[in-house]
């Protein structure tokens, strides 16, 4: 029997029927074509029919197949199927493939567009205010410090806006607003474009687009994800709500600058006048505002803010909604001036950190003040609550009934990690930030200056010379300790417990001024310059940006934040960690949007140096009554600067344990003798030192002890040492008195402070020149005329702001 049925091909052809099979006969070679045997084993045979001759009538063969009683070319082994497909019909298949593959792909599009338009919800107006407001946490994530964005916001319906400020809007953002469907499909696409190309993205989104992506979204970022997301809110919106309701939330929520949210806020802010009463010109402002706050206020680009404002105009006038004579006597309405926002900043001392919060997320995170201001984050600070509350306590209750004249300030920092655990700068929120101000360090500069001899190999049990007075090359007056203090022969570690002059005055003119300053900047992460007058002038440096010797003793400019950082790298081992305020940032939602527990930092000081600096400061607090609690071990060194004979202008405190380090600085607006309530002269290890004792007690209370240098590391005198002084006969007698206090010197330079200070001598007072106290023209702090007791090497003058 054949492997098939002879009665129909392989495969079913279109337009054949199924015939039942006939009786089959076995081939005998009889009964066919002449001479025709057999086929071929796999060949197509001739029907039963064909070859008998009877039954029905022959097939003459149907559509696709060949005629009745032929069969397949002689010796054909192969069965005839289909024949091979045409370009013509794979391509058609292909694109029918295709075709059916995209339906698909559209029909799940649509259910999926379908399933999150229905699932998209638009936010409130009252709920969208509040997603706007930034909270600021302490360290713990928990205790609020404050609220942006709350305070300076008051909703008004839209007819008490008046109309040409309502036109004014439209004109600049979305003439089209009342006849668009909520989106601009060419601004979706130029904006996918620019995506995919990395060219500008440029605006072009309606009204509604930006009230979802400001108030709803508070994301501006140009992303597929972000624009799906303000494309859905948009359509749903704008269905959902008239056009009059959505323009109306828009006004309410948008931020125009100057800490004011909504227009109601904004014409209070700007004119001093309410939305209804809103001119052309001045809607056209605020019009203005919106793109670019910040960088459109008139007062910051007066040009760049008449020229848009004159393009609001001329918009207005191609719509009709001004006339033309108008248009051409519009003239430039007046603008109250900036004054600084206190929307939200603590009038406390807390308020200042709050300040500091925002510069960090703008100049280091490059977050623009609208996110900072309307965003709707979530900050948690480095501030540690308890600390920043003992701080406030202790600089209140150590200073209560002193002077209305002085000014206080005291920056805490981990040294394990930069963070910034308590400030306070002052003790108005919105006034001068006093541990940003530059003040002359006095004699806690010196350990820097040590730490640039260790580096050479000089010990801190070498010895120099600590006689008073001495003579410098590089200096016409005279260098002299403060009370008459002199060593012909002390080491560097009782020099600096001693706190003598004439030995680190010396010390940086062996080691070279410039080796001095190098260390400072690293260990303080100061910039190589200050912005002054507009101007960049070198740090630690006098008025002509040079740097002497003088910094040994330091008669240049420092912030109460630079010596708490500083003195920290000392304490990590000498790596340097970026200070930093923010510990955190999450949106509205709690979703992170950046973190820093501290960075692994920078070894900028070798570790043997720091250790030894750390060996060299341990006996300055006991020396100067300030030790801590319990004999805990502490680094620290206190600062005086003198201002004449008799009178200081600053005095400081700083020290640290391996998990703190404070500075304590005390002083006054201007350049002037600061005494205490009793009229005593302030010393380092007064005011300061009391307030730095108190604080580091309380913050350390209850923390395990921390061992810290026990020995030096580095042995040995490579620089021009003196010999050892021979020892002194002993004697039964009566001890000899104490050294007497150290006292103001006359040309500026550091002087120290005794624990007890006596009344100093009767001397007539220096009267320096004291010129009116510059301003600051960055942040407002106050600054310090030039010293004008040293001709040759006078300290740095008047006040930069890095």
């Amino acid at each position: 029997m054949p492997s098939h049925d002879e009665t129909s091909p392989v495969a079913p052809r279109a337009g054949s029927v199924r015939r039942p099979a006939p009786a089959r006969t076995r081939s005998t070679g009889g009964g066919g074509a002449a001479g025709r045997g057999r086929p071929p084993a796999g060949g197509r045979a001739r029907t039963t029919a064909s070859r008998t001759g009877a039954g029905a009538p022959p097939r003459t063969g149907g559509p696709g197949r060949p005629p009745a009683g032929r069969g397949p070319a002689k010796g054909s082994a192969k069965p005839k199927g289909k024949g091979p497909r045409s370009k013509k019909q794979r391509r058609k298949r292909r694109l029918k493939i295709a075709a059916g593959v995209i339906g698909g792909l559209f029909v799940l599009l649509g259910v999926f567009v379908g399933v999150v338009y229905a699932s998209t919800e638009v936010p409130s107006p009252d709920s969208i205010s509040t997603a706007q407001t930034t909270v600021i946490y302490y360290s713990d994530g928990q205790s609020e410090m404050a609220r942006l964005g709350d305070e300076n916001r008051t909703n008004v319906q839209l007819e008490e806006v008046s109309e040409p400020a309502r036109n004014a809007v439209l004109a600049a953002e979305n003439r089209s607003f009342f006849s668009d469907p909520g989106i601009s499909f060419t601004g979706i696409i130029r904006a996918t474009w620019n995506n995919l190309t990395g060219g500008s993205t440029q605006g072009g989104s309606t009204i509604t687009q930006q009230y979802v992506k400001n108030a709803i979204l508070q994301n501006s970022e140009q992303t597929f994800s972000r624009k799906f997301q303000e494309l859905f809110l948009a359509i749903k919106l704008d269905n959902n709500y008239s056009k009059d309701q959505i323009l109306e939330n828009y006004l309410n929520t948008i931020y125009y600058g100057r800490g004011a949210y909504g227009i109601e806020s904004a014409a209070n802010t700007y004119f001093g006048v309410p939305a209804a009463q809103l001119t052309a010109e001045q809607g056209a402002v605020l019009a203005v505002l919106i793109r670019s706050p910040s960088a459109n206020d008139p007062e910051v680009d007066p040009e760049g803010a008449q020229r848009r404002w004159g393009l609001v105009l001329d918009a207005m006038v191609e719509e009709e909604w001004m006339s033309a004579d108008a248009r051409a006597a519009a003239v430039y309405p007046p603008v109250l001036p900036k004054a600084g926002s206190s929307l939200g900043i603590p009038s406390g001392p807390e308020g200042l950190i709050v300040q500091q919060v925002k510069r960090e997320l703008m100049e280091r995170y490059q977050y623009s003040e609208q996110q900072v201001d309307a965003g709707g984050l979530r900050i948690t600070t480095t501030v540690n609550a308890g600390h920043q509350d003992i701080a406030e306590a202790t600089v209140a209750g150590v200073m209560d009934g002193e002077p209305e004249n002085l000014r206080e300030a005291l920056v805490a920092v981990d040294p394990r990690t930069g963070g910034v655990t308590a400030y306070y700068g002052g003790a108005v929120g919105t006034d001068n930030d006093y541990a940003r101000a530059q003040r002359q360090p006095g004699s806690s500069m010196k350990p820097y200056a040590l730490a640039a001899a260790l580096d050479q190999g000089i010990g801190v049990e070498a010895r120099r010379d600590g006689s008073s007075p001495q003579k410098f090359e590089d200096r016409e007056l005279e260098v002299v300790n403060s009370g008459g203090a002199s060593c012909a022969s002390c080491t560097l570690r009782e020099a600096i417990t001693r706190s003598l002059n004439t030995t680190f005055y010396g010390l940086a003119y062996e080691v070279g001024p410039d080796k001095v300053r190098e260390v400072a900047l690293a260990a303080t992460g100061m910039p190589e310059s200050w912005q002054i007058g507009g101007q960049e002038k070198p740090t630690l440096a006098n008025a002509d940006g040079l740097t002497g010797s003088a910094i040994g003793i330091g008669e240049y400019e420092m912030r109460p934040i630079n010596q708490a950082v500083g003195f920290a790298t000392f304490a990590s081992g000498g790596i340097y960690r970026t200070p930093h305020f923010i510990q955190s940032v999450a949106d509205s939602e709690g979703a992170v949007l950046l973190k820093n527990e501290g960075e692994a930092g920078e070894q900028v000081i070798r570790p043997d140096v720091a250790n030894d600096v750390t060996y060299a400061l341990l006996d300055v607090a006991d020396s100067s009554d300030r030790g801590l609690d319990g004999g805990r071990e502490v680094a620290s060194k206190t600062g005086t600067q003198g201002l004449n004979r008799t009178d200081n202008s600053d005095a400081w405190m700083v020290g640290y344990t391996p998990s703190i380090s404070t500075a304590v600085w005390i002083g006054s607006d201007v350049r002037e003798p600061i005494k205490d309530y009793r009229e005593r002269i302030i010393y380092g290890s007064g005011l300061p030192g009391q307030i730095w004792q108190e604080f580091m007690d309380a913050v350390l209370a209850g923390t395990p002890e921390e061992d810290m240098a026990d020995e030096p590391m580095i042995e040995g005198d490579t620089g021009e040492g003196v010999e050892a002084p021979a020892p002194e006969p002993t004697e039964t007698s009566a001890p000899p008195p104490p050294p007497a206090p150290e006292q103001p010197v006359d040309d500026g330079t550091t002087e120290e402070d005794p624990a007890d200070p006596v009344e100093p001598p009767v001397e007539e007072p220096v009267d320096p020149a004291d010129p009116e106290t510059p301003t600051d023209p960055q942040g407002g702090t106050p600054a310090l005329p030039a010293n004008p007791g040293n001709p040759q090497n006078p300290p740095g003058g008047g006040n930069p702001n890095g």
